[in-house]
């Protein structure tokens, strides 16, 4: 019997790698550096900000999303983990919050979010699709 081959080519990433791109994921964040956004994702990458809205296609369509509507420098943090990764899929539990200025003294809003991440074989963001719940009594 001959043996299968997978449609597609499954790239194997581990909790270290998964990590060091969330690292390099909040550094973009914080930094607004469209070198350092356009490094997290493949070229056909789509990002999903909301599960029901039309992701965004392409690496520079990606990086221009990110450079829309800035926060100021020094008014995000955030904390994310893996919380399990499979062949070329991690899901990632976190939090984000954003402060009135750089001093971070008043948090004006946080986030409980969710991602759910594929990577391609060089381990760049393929994929990412976020959902993301404000605490009780914060508006959206």
């Amino acid at each position: 019997m001959a043996r299968r081959t997978p449609c597609r080519r499954i790239a194997l990433v581990d909790r270290a790698a998964v990590v060091d791109w969330l690292e390099a994921y909040v550094q973009a964040w914080e930094s607004y550096s469209p070198e350092a956004i356009g490094a997290l994702f493949s070229d056909d990458a789509v990002y999903s900000y909301h599960p029901f809205d039309e992701p965004v296609a392409g690496r520079p369509a990606i990086v221009a999303s990110w450079l829309k509507d800035p926060d100021a420098r020094g008014t995000y943090e955030a904390d994310y983990k893996p919380v399990a990764v499979d062949g070329d899929v991690a899901v990632v539990h976190g939090r984000s919050r954003y402060f009135k200025d750089s001093s971070r003294t008043e948090l004006t809003n946080q986030w409980d979010n969710i991602f759910v991440i594929e990577f391609d074989e060089h381990g760049r963001c393929r994929s990412f699709r976020e959902w993301w719940v404000a605490p009780r009594g914060q508006a959206e």
